[in-house]
């Protein structure tokens, strides 16, 4: 249990031992900065939060996102983002359709998303459920050997599954948080088998081991929590620490509206070593390969400019 700055209770649930928590006692649409401040500190300590029959209005919905930061609807998906708030992103689905693959939002971007917040507009009455990952603790059961390799490598990450293979972006392949509740500058593995295509400083096919086992590794159950929906819930999470997936698992209707919030700088440790495509002709080059060149002489163009 928990108490907000006016002195009333809130009832927090925790759910899984790896992350995620149920919060009830609040009014999410009269929510007031010492609210957020709370709701903040909750975050920072059980990475995703779920807020029980709130049927927030899309307006509630997006004035609840602003204080967290700038919003965004879809950069590459606009025709699913609201008319009434382009803000907000919506996603219906009766089969197929949704994110079935373990990702984290948006990370095809130089400064991805940094937060979501979810409204589950309608939902099946069995299926369509949504898994969320711990990334701290993923890489804290990676062997020392293991992080310290992980530690000096970068990925690229492209939005392929949107159609947009030409955005793309590297950020490390572990990176450094900001001091939360969940502990000082802890890292995360920030690699996703959905917008990760390929390890820089490796050769594609070590690239492909080494990207296959970690995106394995991630979806392992002891660094998971599941959660069942109902309409008028509110789910929140921080990108920077978390990944997720839904279950393709029903044929009724699901009917998602997502508020983003933006501006995450990613920080890793920094690479120690050169680009694999440095040390490698074009002919010999793949079709990850030739990306990743491309994208490095494009960054190089620009720095020179």
């Amino acid at each position: 249990m928990t108490t907000d700055t006016m002195g009333n209770s809130w009832q927090v649930k925790r759910l899984a031992g790896a992350l995620g928590a149920e919060v009830h006692g609040i009014n999410l649409a009269q929510a007031d900065d010492g609210d957020i401040a709370e709701i903040k500190r909750l975050l920072g300590e059980h990475m995703v939060l779920f807020f029980p029959d709130q049927n927030l209005s899309m307006e509630d919905h997006v004035a609840l996102g602003r204080p967290f930061g700038p919003l965004e609807g879809h950069p590459n998906l606009a025709e699913r983002n609201s008319e009434q708030h382009p803000e907000i992103f919506q996603l219906a689905a009766s089969q197929g359709g949704i994110a079935d693959e373990w990702h984290t939002d948006l990370t095809f971007m130089e400064q991805p998303a940094l937060m979501s917040i979810l409204n589950m507009r309608k939902c099946p009455e069995t299926g369509g459920d949504t898994m969320w990952s711990n990334l701290c603790a993923a890489y804290d059961a990676l062997s020392a050997p293991m992080q310290e390799m992980c530690d000096g490598l970068t990925a690229l990450h492209d939005a392929h599954p949107h159609g947009r293979a030409d955005k793309m972006t590297i950020h490390p392949v572990v990176r450094v948080l900001p001091d939360t509740e969940a502990g000082p500058g802890r890292k995360a593995l920030y690699v996703n088998e959905h917008f990760t295509r390929r390890i820089v400083e490796m050769s594609m096919e070590e690239s492909n081991n080494l990207l296959s086992f970690l995106t394995r590794w991630v979806q392992s159950p002891r660094f998971t929590v599941r959660y069942s929906w109902r309409e008028g819930c509110i789910g929140m999470w921080d990108n920077r620490c978390t990944q997720h997936y839904v279950l393709n698992d029903f044929d009724e209707e699901r009917i998602i509206q997502r508020v983003t919030v933006m501006g995450d700088h990613v920080e890793g440790v920094g690479a120690r070593w050169q680009p694999w495509t440095e040390r490698t002709s074009r002919s010999a080059m793949g079709r990850h390969d030739r990306q990743l060149s491309g994208y490095l002489c494009g960054q190089s163009a620009e720095a020179a400019e």
